[in-house]
């Protein structure tokens, strides 16, 4: 198991860490907008495949 001060570091750590990678996005956003357009597409198509692959497996199975 963890001790407190391992529980304490982790956290301090994923707080440090969410506001570093959201302080960086947000300081990207603009290029971001202009060369990664329609990639929202890719994941919708992509979040699509895997529920027919796991709508034929409860099919088939």
């Amino acid at each position: 198991m963890f001790s407190t001060g391992q529980w304490i570091f982790g956290i301090l750590f994923f707080i440090a860490f969410v506001i570093v990678i959201g302080y960086q996005y947000r300081k990207d956003l603009q290029l971001h907008k202009k060369y990664y357009r329609g990639t929202v597409w890719v994941l919708i198509a992509f979040i699509g495949f895997i529920g027919m692959i796991a709508a034929i497996k409860y099919i088939f199975i």
